[in-house]
């Protein structure tokens, strides 16, 4: 076997392994496309009260202890999953707690030392963004470094593919002309798009309530926490 026969099948094989990962990411890009027609499809978002009840804690100031603060809420009332923590304003703090299938807000009122939850109900189109979105090694759940293990291994999958496929059309001289033409074609697109992300914020919460100096957005869709700044989004 050359190395042309071994790339061929390599690019074979690989179609065939990452098929399932290329299925889901094309399925759950269009609830990213087409946010509005869903949303009028299936209404608003609705939430199932889980608990309302007296909590004392102190205010977290900072990053770190807001990070803290989070993990306390989750610990302490039995929750499940990833978590990431938010304060909308001096008297607000909500933490976001998601799994694969459910997502819950969790809200502190800081004045009133009081603890609100509430469930998101399930929906398909937030649990095929939110595969779509989830990644990253910052989650607290082993299964969770799993899924991230499993991302990055498809990533070099798609980037071991593109290069067999650009190696299989070069060996081709009659196509090559073809082949410039979509490259240019796809570059020119690229070139045109606008590289930022447009992020809604979760569970109602307005991003104006958002300081200006601390511009971040935040948006559970099922599992995965992006956040997005004026620049960009990230996970």
């Amino acid at each position: 076997m050359n190395f042309l026969h071994l790339n061929r099948r390599t690019h074979l094989y690989l179609a065939l392994f990452l098929l399932p990962w290329f299925l889901m990411y094309g399925l759950s890009s269009i609830p990213f496309a087409h946010n509005a027609w869903l949303h009028e499809m299936y209404g608003p978002v609705k939430f199932t009260p889980r608990f309302d009840k007296h909590y004392e804690a102190e205010i977290p100031r900072d990053e770190e202890a807001l990070k803290s603060f989070g993990e306390r809420v989750v610990r302490e009332n039995g929750l499940t999953g990833s978590w990431g923590t938010y304060r909308a304003n001096p008297k607000q703090v909500n933490v976001y707690v998601h799994t694969f299938l459910s997502a819950t807000q969790v809200t502190y009122f800081v004045d009133q030392q009081r603890l609100v939850a509430t469930d998101r109900q399930f929906r398909w189109d937030n649990f095929l963004t939110g595969m779509h979105a989830r990644g990253g090694f910052n989650h607290p759940l082993p299964l969770d470094d799993v899924w991230a293990v499993l991302v990055d291994l498809v990533c070099l999958g798609f980037l071991t593919w593109i290069t067999t496929g650009l190696i299989m059309w070069w060996q081709l001289r009659g196509t090559r002309l073809w082949g410039f033409l979509a490259l240019g074609s796809v570059s020119a697109c690229s070139s045109c798009s606008w590289p930022g992300c447009r992020l809604r914020v979760p569970f109602g919460v307005e991003s104006e309530s958002i300081p200006s100096s601390e511009r971040i957005c935040y948006e559970t869709l099922g599992m995965g926490l992006l956040r997005t700044s004026r620049r960009g989004c990230s996970l």
